[in-house]
């Protein structure tokens, strides 16, 4: 196995991390009528150039970011294994369940200091965010307490930490399936990816991929060299092809077919969700082989660089900011001519330059704080 990155890849590892969490903040910027995106979500709403294009990035386009994270959070796992276990489970606590915690209780108190007033209130109410509906946060129980700062908490995106989390204590069994028995252990992963498993803390999502990431890691796998059966070419159009109908079907599901209603939406469902991971698929072999131009350019700029560091910042914070910001601002444009597709292209614009900044000022002012919050990431840009 390696012993280190090359400098090339470790720029694309920065480079994916950054790219992943701008475009996390669109994706959680969808703002059609139902906007929590499942892969099987439908779009019950007249076809619009707004309405197929927000769901063609946010739910098809944008969404082989995560994957590709859990790759690079598995191969760089796995590079430095040879550390003690203990040691190193008790280092990630503090990278990824202190930030964890301390994120969910930031946005559940922010949520708190707007229920204080009606108008903010209403914005609350709005967002449907939190697990026990409009029960005020003043109001919460202990047991509402636990559920909403650890269990399924306002700034939702945090389960990735905690998925992350799991995976590295699991990861002298991972390790060990995947070396012994790659194919079974690829096979099962697999399926509980397709069927989008999901239990408790368990999340078959990214399990998949993190384990890929440590094979590919363990294995010595060339992660830089085009394989030589990719064209990437064609494999683009058919990604986005896919993409526009799995969009297009999202929109055109007729209740009508013979087999009947009931039959008839588990059959769009099951369609809908093969084609997402599809998008998946084809989406990261597209990126990660396909942009080493873009990739050497952005990272030669300093502003950029620079910029790249607050990736985490932007993860943490711009949830539960951007839903809610969404539901102040609707309101205020609803005169002005595509105003939906303006805030889709906007807000999460002005959402990620808040992030940064406010990453860059705590990072400034208050370096110890900054370095708590974001498990000690972000300080060498």
């Amino acid at each position: 196995m390696p012993t280190r990155v090359s400098d090339f890849t470790s720029q694309k590892f920065k480079f994916f991390s950054f790219l992943a969490m701008a475009l996390l903040v669109y994706v959680h910027g969808y703002d059609l009528n139902e906007r929590y995106l499942q892969p099987w979500s439908f779009v019950d709403e007249p076809l619009t150039f707004t309405t197929f294009s927000e769901y063609l990035l946010s739910n098809g386009l944008f969404r082989f970011r995560i994957p590709i994270l859990f790759i690079i959070s598995g191969y760089l796992y796995a590079l430095h294994d040879s550390k003690p276990y203990g040691e190193r489970i008790r280092k990630r606590a503090r990278t990824l369940v202190v930030p964890y915690l301390l994120w969910s209780a930031i946005g559940l108190a922010f949520t708190y200091v707007l229920q204080l007033w009606p108008e903010s209130s209403a914005v609350v109410a709005g967002a449907h965010l939190q697990p026990f509906g409009d029960t005020p946060v003043a109001q919460y129980g202990l047991g509402q307490l636990w559920v909403s700062l650890v269990m399924a908490p306002t700034p939702f995106q945090l389960w990735f930490l905690r998925c992350l989390f799991i995976y590295n204590v699991a990861y002298p069994w991972i390790r060990g399936a995947v070396m012994a028995k790659p194919r079974v252990t690829f096979g099962v992963m697999g399926f509980l990816w397709l069927a989008t498993f999901g239990a408790w803390f368990f999340e078959g999502e990214g399990l998949l991929f993190f384990t890929l990431g440590v094979w590919l890691c363990k294995t010595g796998k060339d992660i830089d060299a085009r394989p030589s059966w990719l064209r990437l070419g064609p494999t683009a159009l058919l990604w986005i092809a896919l993409a526009a109908f799995k969009t297009w079907l999202a929109f055109f599901h007729d209740p009508r077919i013979p087999t009947g209603p009931a039959a008839s939406t588990i059959a769009r469902v099951v369609a809908l969700l093969f084609l997402h991971k599809a998008v998946i698929g084809l989406g990261m072999l597209v990126m990660w082989y396909g942009i080493d131009g873009v990739v050497r350019w952005a990272m030669a700029r300093r502003w950029f660089v620079w910029m790249s560091g607050f990736s985490f910042m932007i993860y943490a914070l711009h949830v539960p900011l951007i839903n809610y910001a969404m539901i102040w601002i609707f309101p205020l444009v609803q005169g002005v001519p595509h105003y939906r597709l303006l805030v889709y292209i906007l807000l999460p614009t002005a959402v990620t330059a808040f992030c940064v900044l406010t990453g860059a000022t705590l990072r400034a002012v208050a370096p110890k704080v900054y370095g708590v919050l974001t498990g000690g990431r972000g300080f060498a840009a």
